[in-house]
């Protein structure tokens, strides 16, 4: 008799309990990131972090700053995650988050990290704050619009489910691609050293802007309950692939030059 309540408790929790889908970049999405930087940090860097960190890796650290959003504690982060500007605008023209937002979580970051009278535990704090954030900076619905919270408000379906425009750019696609974070990473694009140099020119306000031009097109592409399937995965996968590759070459170049 106690096995049995036992397994209906069980399974009224697992049935009741919060789909992690809206919170995994999604998580999946975030360990790719930090694994392609890893590949592109300089020896010494991947030593001084390795040490700051406790030998655990910048994929494992990535969704340090979504995993604190249930504590209130650190609520005063929660605007650091996005930005929000109009289509027809750019980061420099558009009112500013007086709470901050990526640009300036970012910055922070650095600030502490590169500031010699920081404490081994700030430094370690921003540090995993900073692996997130310059991932979230290129998901495109990370630089939406103020009215539909970035997508969030944006209902289509995913395969006939019930879903949004941040979700599917956050999670769903790498999902239903159905490949670990290791595997995505492996598979990345080769690019030759010209290309990576490409991509880490600019600073960080720059890679706003051209993330919201990918945004741009991600809102003229969809219309509020259109039914996404596997013809919008083979449309824009790729660019999902493109973004993550991107973050993870853009933040090694941060952390190098941090280090």
């Amino acid at each position: 008799m106690k096995t049995k309540i036992l397994s209906v408790l069980i399974l009224l929790f697992l049935f009741s309990t919060p789909s992690n889908a809206s919170k995994r970049w999604g998580q999946t999405g975030h360990r790719v990131v930090g694994e392609i930087a890893n590949d592109y940090l300089k020896p010494r860097v991947r030593r001084k972090i390795k040490k700051l960190l406790d030998s655990k890796s910048l994929a494992f650290t990535s969704t340090f700053a979504d995993e604190i959003k249930s504590d209130r504690r650190y609520n005063e982060f929660f605007t650091w995650h996005f930005i929000n500007m109009p289509l027809d605008s750019n980061y420099e023209a558009s009112t500013k988050n007086p709470n901050g937002d990526l640009v300036t979580g970012i910055n922070y970051c650095k600030q502490v990290i590169s500031d010699k009278n920081s404490s081994d535990d700030d430094k370690i704090f921003y540090l995993k704050m900073l692996i997130h954030l310059v991932g979230d900076l290129h998901q495109p619905m990370h630089i939406g619009l103020q009215e539909d919270k970035g997508g969030n408000d944006f209902k289509v379906q995913w395969h006939y489910k019930d879903s949004n425009l941040h979700r599917v750019w956050d999670s769903e696609m790498i999902d239903q691609f159905d490949m670990g974070y290791i595997e995505l990473a492996k598979n990345a694009d080769i690019l030759s050293k010209k290309e990576v140099k490409k991509i880490q020119e600019g600073t960080v306000v720059d890679w706003v802007n051209e993330t919201h031009e990918i945004t741009k097109k991600v809102y003229a592409n969809v219309k509020p309950e259109d039914n996404l399937r596997y013809r919008y995965s083979y449309e824009n996968f790729g660019t999902v692939r493109r973004q993550l590759q991107i973050a993870g070459i853009r933040l090694a170049k941060v952390l190098n030059d941090l280090f």
